[in-house]
């Protein structure tokens, strides 16, 4: 046996050990996590052969009109608006999966439903608006196919960093009370009750909703939010975009339908426009559970909540 070959053998031994210990300490992180959230880890086995549903509308904002107030739910918190002409995209997920990107894959969550558009027909958006920097709200592969030096971003304190801001036209963050016009939108971020950290310990990111208004016309976008008195702030509104699902176990930090109801309430929404709901299982309530509720506190006035599915339109004139 020559030295060389005698020499190598250490060497491989050495890592060969350093290799089986990786996977060991891999293999106990995994165990680890299970025993921390079995449930995720038992939906995310039934998620990995569950197809994904289509939408059950196609909006075609190609037709909307350039006078009045237009809107499609496209998913999740995924709204786009049309005022008098100008376009807005709330919070862009068309992901597949949303989560902890590793590589090619994407530890997290799957789409029940198909986004009601995909990313190329919303090319010609005017403003990318996004709440917070939770996965299922800023979606970075979304971002990314969205990126044109055209369409500028508005985004909450501290969580810019986490865009390719040199792909858009300007990306200016605001915080609570803070106002800002893009073209003939003024845009206001107002306080809101959730939270801000991407990843546990960036707790530095803020959070926001934000009232919008052009010409006659003012709309909310609550993003995220728990029980809060803070839509009394709005001062009227023609359309709410509330969230109403989540809340089951994560009441502290999602409203239920009830209060989303009385917090559109408390703005003096005219219509309300449901959102975060049966697009992704984040919480342990029935697929169907939000909508009926909140259709139930909205008893004597059904008429008020609009955008029941995923991409059906909504037109005010």
């Amino acid at each position: 046996m020559d030295s060389k070959t005698s020499a190598a053998r250490p060497a491989y031994g050495r890592r060969k050990w350093l290799a089986g210990l990786g996977l060991g300490a891999a293999g106990i992180g995994v165990g680890l996590a299970y025993r921390a959230a079995p449930g995720f880890w038992r939906q995310f086995a039934r998620d990995l052969g569950r197809p994904v549903d289509p939408s059950p509308h196609r909006p075609d904002p190609a037709r909307w009109p350039n006078r009045g107030l237009h809107a499609a739910w496209l998913g999740h918190a995924s709204v786009l608006l049309k005022i008098d002409g100008f376009t807005i995209l709330t919070d862009p997920v068309f992901s597949t999966w949303i989560g902890l990107g590793l590589g090619p894959f994407t530890l997290g969550f799957k789409r029940m439903v198909e986004p009601a558009l995909a990313p190329d027909a919303l090319s010609g958006v005017d403003l990318i608006l996004l709440s917070h920097a939770h996965m299922d709200h800023m979606d970075l592969p979304s971002l990314r196919a969205l990126e044109n030096k055209r369409v500028p971003v508005v985004t909450a304190r501290g969580t810019s960093d986490l865009l390719r801001q040199d792909r858009y036209r300007s990306v200016q963050e605001l915080g609570w009370g803070e106002q800002t016009r893009v073209g003939p939108l003024q845009i206001k971020a107002m306080e809101v009750r959730h939270w801000g950290a991407r990843m546990r310990t960036d707790t530095w990111r803020g959070y926001n909703g934000y009232i919008l208004q052009l010409g006659r016309y003012r709309v909310v976008f609550a993003g995220d939010t728990a029980i809060t008195d803070t839509f009394r702030q709005v001062g009227g509104a023609d359309l709410a975009l509330m969230p109403i699902g989540a809340y089951n176990p994560w009441i502290r930090n999602h409203c239920n339908p009830e209060q989303a109801w009385l917090m559109a309430n408390q703005a003096r929404a005219e219509f309300v426009l449901p959102v975060h709901h049966r697009t992704f299982s984040l919480s342990s309530e029935p697929w169907a559970e939000p909508l009926d509720r909140l259709l139930t506190a909205a008893h004597s006035s059904p008429n008020r909540i609009v955008g029941h599915d995923i991409g059906r339109e909504f037109h005010l004139t």
